[in-house]
C-alpha cells in the first residue's frame, strides 16, 4: 500500500522528517536530506515502495519550506489536536448514551440476522416438508400402481385359471370312430361267424348295432408259427359300430376273454376314444357294462354235429345258403335316404381301411 502524502490529515509531515512544529527552515532542510539518503531507490533497489517514500519525502519537505502552505497545515493540526482534546473530555454519560446506543446497533443487527436466520431455516424446512410430501405422494401412488398391478395380474392369472379348468373339464370333439370296434379272428375258430348278419347278432348283447354299417373282409393268410395260423386259413376283420359308447366299451374290456376264444378285439381307431378318458376324470365310466363272454355259437354240420377248426369238418358250399338280402323299403323319404347314403359312405371309407391295414400286415 502506497505512503500517504503530506496532504492527508492522517498523514503528518512533521512525522515524516521527524521534526516538530517549532523547526526551522534549515533543520528541515537537513532533516529531509538526512532522510532521503535513507530511502532513496539508488540505495534500496530491493525495495518496491522506495521510489513512493521517497516521493512523500520531497512532497512534505516542499509542503513545509512554502510559509503559506505551512501555516494552512498548522492551522488543520491544531484543529485536528482540538478535537482530540474535545472528544477525551467527554463525561462518562455521554459515553455511557454512546455506548447504550452502540449496543442497541448491535442487538438490533443481530436481531434482524437472526430473523433473517429464521426466516431462512422456516424456508428450508417448508421446501423440505413439500418435498417429503411429494416424495410420499410418490411413493404411495407407485405402491397403490403395484397393488392394483397385482390385482389385475391376479384377476388374469384367476381367469387364466378358469379357463384352463374349464378347457380341461370339456369335453373332448366327438370321432365317428368313438363307437366303432375292430375285430379279427380265424374263420376256423368261428365257422359261424362268416357274415355280417351272424356277428351282429352274436355281439348284440352288449348293445345295439346297426347291421347295414357292419364292414367284414375274408382273407387267406400265410401260415405263421407264432400265431399258430394254418396255410391259407382266412382271416375275418370287421368293422363293428355301436350305436352307444357304453356297448363298444364292454366289449373291448372283455378282449381278454374273448381273446380265449379266438377273437382279437380293439378299437376300430387303434387307441381309446379320448371321450373315455374324461368320463373316466368324472367319474361317469364304471366298467364294463356287457355281460359275461358266452361261449361262441357253433354251426351244425349235416351229420348233426358241430364242426371245429378241421377242414373235414366243413360244411359243403350247397349246404351253405347265403342270408336273404335285406328287404327294400317303400316309400323311403329324402331324410332316409340321405342317412342310408351317408352310412354308404362311411361303410366304403371304414372298407378301404381295412383293405390297407391287411396290405401293411401282408407286406
Amino acid at each position: 500500500m502506497p505512503p500517504k502524502t503530506p496532504e492527508d490529515p492522517e498523514q503528518n509531515p512533521y512525522d515524516l522528517l521527524e521534526i516538530s512544529q517549532e523547526a526551522t527552515e534549515a533543520e528541515i532542510r537537513t532533516a529531509y536530506r538526512t532522510r532521503s539518503l535513507k530511502v532513496h531507490p539508488d540505495r534500496n533497489r530491493n525495495d518496491p515502495n522506495a521510489a513512493q517514500k521517497f516521493h512523500a519525502l520531497t512532497t512534505a519537505s516542499t509542503l513545509l519550506l512554502d510559509p503559506l502552505r505551512r501555516l494552512a497545515l498548522d492551522a488543520q493540526l491544531r484543529l485536528q489536536a482540538a478535537k482530540k482534546q474535545r472528544f477525551a473530555s467527554y463525561d462518562n454519560k455521554r459515553k455511557v448514551m454512546v455506548s447504550e446506543l452502540e449496543e442497541r446497533e448491535k442487538e438490533f443487527k443481530k436481531a434482524r440476522m437472526a430473523k433473517e436466520q429464521e426466516r431462512t431455516a422456516r424456508e428450508s424446512e417448508n421446501t423440505r416438508i413439500r418435498e417429503e410430501g411429494r416424495r410420499m405422494r410418490e411413493q404411495r401412488e407407485k405402491e397403490l400402481e403395484l397393488q392394483e398391478l397385482e390385482r389385475q395380474c391376479a384377476r388374469t392369472k384367476s381367469e387364466s385359471n378358469g379357463i384352463v379348468e374349464e378347457e380341461s373339464l370339456a369335453p373332448p370333439p366327438p370321432s365317428d370312430l368313438d363307437t366303432t370296434i375292430r375285430i379279427k379272428y380265424a374263420l376256423s375258430s368261428c365257422p359261424a361267424l362268416s357274415t355280417a348278419s351272424a356277428l351282429t347278432a352274436h355281439l348284440r348283447r352288449y348293445g345295439e348295432i346297426d347291421e347295414e354299417t357292419v364292414v367284414m373282409s375274408q382273407k387267406a393268410k400265410k401260415s405263421k408259427k407264432s400265431k399258430g395260423l394254418v396255410d391259407g386259413e382266412m382271416i375275418v376283420t370287421a368293422l363293428v359300430p355301436f350305436n352307444q359308447l357304453g356297448a363298444a366299451f364292454a366289449v373291448v374290456s372283455s378282449a381278454e376273454s374273448l381273446k380265449e376264444r379266438g377273437m382279437d378285439v380293439a378299437w376300430a381307431g387303434g387307441s381309446e376314444p379320448p371321450i373315455l378318458g374324461w368320463l373316466r376324470e368324472r367319474g361317469e365310466l364304471r366298467g364294463p357294462a356287457a355281460n359275461r363272454a358266452e361261449p361262441l355259437p357253433t354251426k351244425p354240420t349235416p351229420e348233426g354235429t358241430t364242426f371245429g377248426s378241421f377242414p373235414s369238418s366243413f360244411p359243403a358250399l350247397d349246404d351253405v345258403t347265403p342270408p336273404p338280402p335285406p328287404a327294400a323299403k317303400a316309400g323311403i323319404d329324402y331324410e332316409s335316404l340321405t342317412l342310408l347314403r351317408m352310412r354308404e359312405a362311411e361303410r366304403a371309407r371304414l372298407e378301404k381301411e381295412i383293405l390297407e391295414a391287411e396290405a401293411t400286415e401282408g407286406g
